[in-house]
């Protein structure tokens, strides 16, 4: 089976009321705890990439564990560009087997982000890949992403609207409250509700994305820090908010942060108990095993995707 588009699986998710999730991959066994967990789960599943992954990886071993990932488990598979900045590395990816690109230009003016959106989007219709666009700015870090609380700007519905008009993309990511990283709130969670929905509303059966979605499980916040870690005043998205979020008209939502929290508390806590252990497949299949683990509490309990394949 080849790796599929994204443009199927968000039709059923629109219609299903509930969110497929797109896991940002990094290395094996990352891409192994995540699909033995969609596997399980019976779940749709988008894997994605972003530019400080293909840096650390390179390109073309991403693509081969992906292609394995496919080959060993019959999933319907969709692979997918996260944050590309620029017209260039969306082409690379597009050229180089993905299914899916998104092209961020939402640190340029509303009619620049249009005129660049469009462009990927010709590009990548013509080669059968669909695009993934964004309007509005979260605020946090990710890889090259830097956004201050300050410049973070939240979507203008009738804004989003003119501008899938005009580029023809296939999906949206929005900016309701979330944010990049493992430090999203500082208060009290709050998600802009009414936005999402007025936004839903104006683009009926049309997908849009949360970025900046992870829970930052306070299991593995906790687990870090008991193990030598200094993870204080971490705080993301409550995971009924979430699932709210995927009833809403949210077909896509990303999760980064607790792949990295899951993995890191693991090893962390296998080598504090386990001094002499010095083989990394040791403490790195526990660390799957954990991924594993998260991923299908995610599918199961927050996205609601398991069992929809």
């Amino acid at each position: 089976m080849p790796l599929v588009t994204s443009k199927e699986m968000f039709q059923k998710a629109y219609e299903g009321g509930y969110a497929v999730g797109a896991f940002n991959v990094n290395n094996m066994e990352i891409i192994q705890g995540i699909v033995e967990a969609a596997k399980i789960e019976q779940s749709p599943l988008i894997l994605q990439v972003s530019a400080g992954a293909r840096k650390y990886a390179k390109h073309i071993y991403l693509m081969k564990l992906v292609e394995a990932a496919v080959e060993d488990s019959g999933l319907p598979i969709c692979l997918h560009l996260d944050h590309g900045e620029d017209f260039e590395i969306c082409k690379s990816c597009i050229d180089g087997g993905f299914t899916s690109v998104m092209i961020d230009g939402s640190k340029h003016s509303f009619e620049e982000n249009i005129a660049l959106t469009r462009r990927v989007v010709e590009y990548a219709h013509a080669r059968g890949v669909v695009v993934e666009a964004e309007l509005g700015k979260l605020a946090g870090v990710e890889d090259a992403v830097k956004v201050d609380a300050k410049d973070a700007t939240y979507t203008d519905p009738d804004q989003a609207v003119e501008f899938v008009e005009r580029t023809g993309v296939d999906s949206l990511a929005i900016a309701i409250g979330t944010s990049h990283g493992a430090y999203k709130f500082k208060g009290k969670p709050e998600l802009d509700f009414a936005r999402l929905e007025k936004i839903s509303q104006l683009l009926p059966n049309f997908p849009l994305v949360l970025h900046g979605a992870s829970t930052v499980l306070p299991e593995f916040v906790a687990a870090c820090n008991r193990a030598g870690g200094k993870i204080d005043g971490a705080q993301g998205v409550p995971e009924d908010m979430l699932l709210q979020a995927g009833k809403l008209g949210v077909c896509k939502i990303n999760i980064d942060t607790d792949l990295r929290l899951a993995m890191t508390a693991s090893v962390r806590e296998h080598l504090m108990n386990n001094p002499g252990d010095f083989d990394p497949r040791q403490y790195l299949k526990p660390a799957r095993e954990a991924i594993q683990n998260m991923v299908a509490h995610k599918m199961r309990n927050v996205l609601n995707s398991s069992n929809r394949l």
